[in-house]
């Protein structure tokens, strides 16, 4: 006979067995549930780099986009583009094709490839908003979209939290763009202490350039150029062009030529060499030669000076038709791509003195170097505005800056306000640099300077004659000589 004490326990034992085999059953499902929910996710995101590079793909599927070429800045282009869609190394990834594509606008000299680059700086800054080398890479672009005011102040903050060598040259070739040349050259040397290399070099020989000192600007590029690396053919051709016109401006022709040639071996094709081979051949009325140069540089960069070179090659070979297409081609472009250069052009055409004054204070709302005070200058004088002309003129001359132009447009500016005396100074300045200056405009300033000869001689004293009976009016305003 059973107790109760025995049922109770056997009893007990039936309910603790289902009780366990209820627990059982229930971590089998959960176990279950858990094993078919990992292996959907397995299925959905096979590992984190796949996922991680879809997302990068949607937000930067413009820099993705695959890139056509063969050149070697191409294929670093495509070798980048491939690592972030892989998901590695996101962020040093986008920094490395962000310079690529720099690097890429400045062989090419289409500006799009500077707007992949901000596109790229701007998904670094997205994921880490204090990102340096993304700030640097972003002022950088602007400063070559011309949007100084912007980029200048990125370059401060940059000076303000590292400091280095390429923050000072950034800082003050957006420093300089907008005429502050003092501050320019304070960063200026600040980047030659830090490291002496060619970027710096040649930054102190284009300031002093514009101070007037070819010499001196000679023998920086020349240790710019000493500086240049194999690796890097666009800097060192870019530099032995530069060096090539200080040369040029110099009188020594056959140095330049042979300077034009090094750098063409280094880039070949390079347009701004081209374009200085072009120049130096229209100065020793080599005209076809020039016209072959000058077609070729066109053709793989056509900004709105190198139109109006080829426009000048062309009419003095005798090509009017030709040199009347391309400059409908300049004014219907230049606006966009250039305007600074399309407002001295339409100024020194007398075609729509309106639009050359518009586009010239546009650009001096964001540059405002010698070069756009010149060419508001320019405009204004073609406006009929002299009072306005002659004060912009000055600031264009403060500088010192040797420059044919420069000027060739002072003196026409001085002889319509009457300032006889000045505007000869300045012919005499012009004439000294005149193998620099377009044909059409060597054309003029002979023509200038021949009449102001003819005045000269008119009103010079007759040695045949002691003396008239009559009042000499005209010595009255006979130029006084200034050197």
């Amino acid at each position: 006979m059973q107790t109760r004490k025995q049922v109770v326990g056997r009893a007990a034992g039936k309910w603790c067995g289902k009780v366990w085999i209820f627990v059982l059953a229930l971590l089998l499902a959960l176990g279950c549930i858990l094993l078919s929910s990992l292996s959907q996710k397995g299925k959905n995101e096979p590992n984190k780099a796949p996922a991680a590079a879809a997302t990068f793909d949607n937000s930067l599927r413009l820099v993705l986009t695959q890139q056509t070429g063969d050149s070697r800045t191409d294929k670093e282009i495509s070798r980048l583009q491939q690592q972030i869609r892989d998901g590695r190394n996101l962020q040093p990834g986008l920094e490395q094709l962000g310079w690529a594509f720099v690097t890429k606008a400045r062989e090419s000299f289409d500006s799009g490839f500077y707007k992949l680059a901000e596109q790229c700086a701007r998904s670094m800054e997205k994921r880490n908003p204090q990102s340096q080398e993304a700030m640097l890479l972003r002022a950088h672009v602007l400063q070559n979209l011309h949007r100084f005011k912007e980029s200048e102040t990125l370059a401060r903050r940059l000076v303000q939290q590292r400091a280095l060598s390429f923050d000072y040259g950034l800082l003050g070739d957006v420093l300089m763009e907008q005429g502050k040349l003092g501050d320019a050259v304070d960063a200026y040397q600040r980047m030659m202490n830090l490291k002496p290399d060619l970027r710096a070099y040649a930054r102190a020989a284009h300031m002093r350039w514009l101070k007037g000192d070819l010499e001196g600007a000679i023998e920086a590029m020349e240790l710019a150029v000493s500086a240049a690396s194999p690796s890097d053919a666009e800097s060192a051709a870019w530099v032995n062009t530069r060096l090539a016109f200080y040369e040029f401006q110099a009188g020594r022709v056959s140095e330049a030529e042979t300077r034009c040639a090094l750098a063409l071996s280094q880039q070949n094709n390079y347009p701004p060499t081209l374009l200085l081979q072009g120049r130096i051949l229209l100065g020793q009325g080599r005209f076809e030669e020039a016209l072959d140069a000058l077609q070729n540089a066109v053709k793989l960069n056509p900004l709105p000076e190198y139109q109006w070179t080829l426009a000048e090659a062309l009419r003095v070979s005798g090509n009017e038709n030709e040199a009347t297409e391309v400059e409908a081609q300049l004014c219907q472009r230049g606006a966009s791509s250039d305007p600074r250069t399309l407002a001295l052009y339409l100024a020194t055409r007398h075609k729509s003195p309106e639009t050359a004054l518009r586009l010239a204070r546009a650009e001096l709302d964001s540059r405002s170097d010698v070069f756009t005070h010149d060419a508001l200058a320019w405009s204004l004088a073609a406006a009929g505005k002299l009072t306005e002309a002659h004060s912009e003129m000055q600031r264009a001359l403060a500088e010192g800056t040797q420059d044919a132009r420069l000027f060739f447009h002072a003196g026409i500016i001085a002889s319509q306000a009457g300032q006889s005396a000045d505007a000869g100074r300045w012919f005499r300045k012009a004439t000294e640099l005149s193998h620099l200056l377009l044909p059409s405009e060597r054309n003029e300033l002979q023509n200038v300077a021949a009449l102001g000869a003819e005045k000269k001689t008119s009103v010079a004293p007759n040695p045949q004659k002691t003396f008239s009976l009559r009042p000499n009016t005209a010595r009255k305003t006979q130029p006084k000589s200034k050197t």
